[in-house]
């Protein structure tokens, strides 16, 4: 497969361009660049995913086909082989792409709305984020958002919670996150969460954490828990504390030429397709999960925490201080936490 070097964004992309010319065969660069469609067949690629992210792309491809009886094919790219999941949208933006799972933490860049997801306790529980997430008057608007992007949201996939996990002694409160180094995302939203948490944010990609807390640059990061198993950082970090900070979830995607080229009845067997993936992957992601947790135990011996989560949730509170000078944002914030089952949601949707 072609390889692209680190070349210019316009470059880069036309060079992902030909890689799938190249992989399927079929399809002239200048004709997918010019919009000129491949038919009824869709590609869906997505990056590097946990298995049941991946097992739910496959079910929503194999779905679609069937509620079409065939009249719509579907080809994959997986495993990062198009590139990152911002590569992945920009090839969603010429047409390359008719179909990708990203993070709505990367949307934000594309529409700002999406920013609301990477606020820390947005959500109290999984309960709270699939009310918000199955909700389509709140997040019909969202998905819509990108429609001038050259693509729109047609569902989302659980990518759970994020906690803390450090080496030495457990996080129970939040005097224990004084001074520790915390791997974050190279996020600004992540970095001034840390910072109002009392940790010292360290921002790094993933592939670096394993090595920096081997020699002491990290005491610890916060992710979901497959970063123990998958990652191996269980062979480090003995210690995952449940604060649940945030819960971003990922985003499916379909291209604005892709609509143009199916059918009525063919984007209605897409979104029924998705609906499916979307029930198949919330119960495949629980199960791995539990799986997951319970190879920590077993084989890591890993210690799992349950604390006390307000006065976690009270330290971040500047940060949705300076959102309200950003009425959309804040707007979506307000509808988001209307839909908690808290004794509290009235007072704070009251604000």
């Amino acid at each position: 497969m072609t390889t692209c070097p680190r070349l210019s964004h316009a470059v880069k992309v036309l060079c992902l361009v030909v890689a799938i010319s190249a992989a399927v065969g079929v399809v002239a660069v200048s004709g997918v660049l010019s919009g000129t469609t491949r038919g009824t067949t869709l590609f869906i690629a997505y990056a590097q995913n946990s298995q049941p992210v991946i097992d739910a792309l496959h079910l929503l491809g194999e779905r679609i086909e069937d509620k079409t009886d065939g009249a719509v094919k579907v080809q994959f790219f997986p495993d990062s082989q198009l590139g990152g999941e911002r590569e992945l949208v920009e090839l969603l933006q010429v047409g390359a792409v008719d179909i990708a799972k990203v993070s709505a933490g990367l949307m934000e860049s594309f529409s700002p709305i999406y920013g609301v997801f990477s606020m820390p306790f947005l959500f109290d529980d999984t309960q709270h984020f699939y009310r918000v997430m199955d909700n389509p008057e709140i997040m019909g608007p969202i998905y819509a958002s990108t429609q001038e992007n050259g693509f729109v949201g047609i569902g989302y996939y659980d990518s759970g919670s994020r906690n803390f996990y450090v080496q030495d002694e457990p996080i129970l409160s939040m005097q224990d996150l004084e001074g520790k180094k915390i791997r974050v995302m190279q996020s600004e939203a992540a970095i001034e969460m840390m910072r109002l948490l009392g940790a010292t944010p360290v921002a790094m990609g993933q592939a670096e954490v394993y090595t920096a807390m081997q020699q002491g640059i990290l005491d610890g990061a916060e992710n979901n828990e497959f970063a123990l198993t998958i990652a191996r950082h269980a062979e480090i970090a003995k210690h995952y504390t449940y604060t649940m900070h945030t819960r971003i979830p990922d985003v499916v995607l379909l291209s604005n030429m892709a609509l143009r080229k199916l059918t009525d009845e063919q984007k209605a067997a897409v979104h029924e397709a998705m609906a499916e993936s979307i029930q198949f992957q919330k119960q495949a992601w629980r199960d791995a999960i539990e799986a997951t947790r319970q190879k920590a135990i077993d084989e890591f011996d890993v210690k799992f925490y349950d604390i006390n989560r307000e006065p976690f949730r009270d330290a971040v509170r500047p940060i949705y201080d300076e959102l309200k000078d950003e009425p959309g944002q804040y707007e979506l914030y307000r509808e988001i936490r209307a839909k908690a089952d808290r004794a509290d949601a009235n007072n704070e949707n009251s604000q």
